[in-house]
This record gives C-alpha cells, sequence and structure tokens, in this order.
C-alpha cells in the first residue's frame, strides 16, 4: 500500500492556505490529494476557509456564517502570505471541484462544524460531491461526530471518518459502527499499535499535520494510509526515495 499525500489546506506552507493558489501549487508539485475545509456562508453557499472566524487569513472581520458569499469574495484571502497573492478571494466548494474535473485529484473535505453549528451543511456537501460527480474522490471527514453520523444515517456513497486529536478508546469501535472508513489522527497519537488496532477493525489510519521529515517517514513506514501535510513535495520526494529504496 502507497500512503496517500494529502496537501493540507492546499501546499499552505507556500501559499495561502485554502485557496485556489495553493491547491494549483499542491497539484505542481505532485500531492495525491487535497485537504480542505468547508463552511457556510450566510446565504447558504460552501465556502473554504477553517477557521471559523475572518480575521486571520483575510482582510475582514467578523464570523464566516454572518456574511453572504458576495461579501466574502470582495475580501483578500491572500495578502496575509504574501503580497504576491493580493486579492486572492476566498473560493468556494464549486471551485474547488470544478478545477478538479480535469485532475482528479483526492479530496478530503473536512467539515467544519464542531463550533458553529452550520443547518444542512452535510447535504448540501453531498450534493455538491454528486453534482461534480466527485463521490468517488472524496472523503468527507469532521471533529463533530454527530455530523458524521448524520452521514451515516442517510446512506450516501460517499467515504466518511472520524476526526480525533486526542486519545479516545472509543474512537475504534465508534467508528466502526458507524460504518466509517477510517480514522484521521493527530500525529502525536500515531503509534503501531494504534495503527493495528484499526487495521483489525477494517479502517485506515490518517495522520495530520506532518511537515518533517522525520515524521512524514515514521508516518509511511507505519503503514498509515494518508498523511497531511503543508510541504507535499517533500513528503511526495520521501515517499518516491522509500519505492526506489525497497525495490
Amino acid at each position: 500500500m502507497s500512503t496517500i499525500i494529502y496537501a493540507h489546506r492546499g501546499a499552505s506552507k507556500y501559499a495561502p492556505e485554502n485557496t485556489m493558489p495553493a491547491f494549483e501549487l499542491a497539484y505542481k508539485h505532485g500531492a495525491d490529494g487535497i485537504e480542505t475545509d468547508v463552511q457556510l456562508t450566510k446565504d447558504n453557499i460552501p465556502v473554504l476557509i477553517h477557521d471559523e472566524q475572518l480575521n486571520r487569513t483575510t482582510n475582514g472581520k467578523g464570523f464566516v456564517k454572518d456574511f453572504t458569499y458576495d461579501e466574502l469574495k470582495q475580501l483578500d484571502a491572500g495578502s496575509w502570505k504574501s503580497y504576491h497573492y493580493k486579492d486572492t478571494t476566498i473560493p468556494t466548494l464549486d471551485d474547488l471541484l470544478a478545477w478538479n474535473q480535469d485532475k482528479q485529484l483526492k479530496l478530503n473535505i473536512e467539515l467544519k462544524n464542531n463550533i458553529v453549528f452550520y443547518q444542512g451543511l452535510e447535504d448540501i456537501v453531498c450534493q455538491k460531491l454528486a453534482k461534480y460527480k466527485m463521490t468517488k474522490h472524496t472523503v468527507i471527514s469532521s471533529f463533530n461526530h454527530d455530523s458524521i453520523t448524520k452521514i451515516y444515517d442517510r446512506k450516501v456513497d460517499i467515504d466518511y471518518a472520524l476526526l480525533s486529536g486526542r486519545h479516545n478508546k472509543a474512537l475504534v469501535p465508534y467508528s466502526k459502527k458507524i460504518k466509517a472508513k477510517g480514522i484521521h489522527i493527530s500525529y502525536r497519537l500515531l503509534s503501531n499499535r494504534l495503527v493495528m488496532l484499526a487495521n483489525d477493525n477494517q479502517l485506515y489510519v490518517a495522520v495530520y499535520t506532518v511537515n518533517s521529515s522525520i515524521a512524514i517517514k515514521k508516518a509511511i513506514r507505519l503503514g498509515c494510509h494518508a498523511l497531511f501535510t503543508d510541504v507535499p513535495k517533500l513528503a511526495i520526494d520521501i515517499k518516491k526515495r522509500r519505492f526506489t529504496e525497497r525495490n
């Protein structure tokens, strides 16, 4: 099994996270997939941004949920990273899915609804994935386990996984119970024992966010199904070298 390399919010070490330039750069660097975060605007447009508030990654202030998409697209979501990215906008989920039509990268869509409740977020995202025929290329994940349970209850034909940053003995049995495909864990939780326990229960393990050579090598060595990194080129190069050495 070859570990899938997801560009965490795109190639976010070098370009403004969760923007089309970051996704483009990840593609150029050879990433296997894109990880991104989705929230809803005031008018229920799914947009790609990590923080519930706009302050850190845009020149706006306030909560994403309190603005329409027309208002959000006026914001600069790139200058905070570099003047080179001035006037980069917050993309919609449609922007990413349309862009990926000819690339067919794997996608990990994180539902950012563990702090702010977004009515209907699960259904909106699933409908978009179906519209663009991206269901087979996508994993949906969330720290909000109730949200993942909603997807399970709807019996949609999309893979989904639970996110966890803390030790949780119930994570594996609960994930198996709701027919999740895997568990996405913080790197500090990664151990050979957990990977084996998950695999014994027909679950894969993906790990976030690994940016150092040591961490990337450990994730690959322990047989993680996927890893999330801000530096996809480094991870791809390490994976290629490991494949060459073993052959």
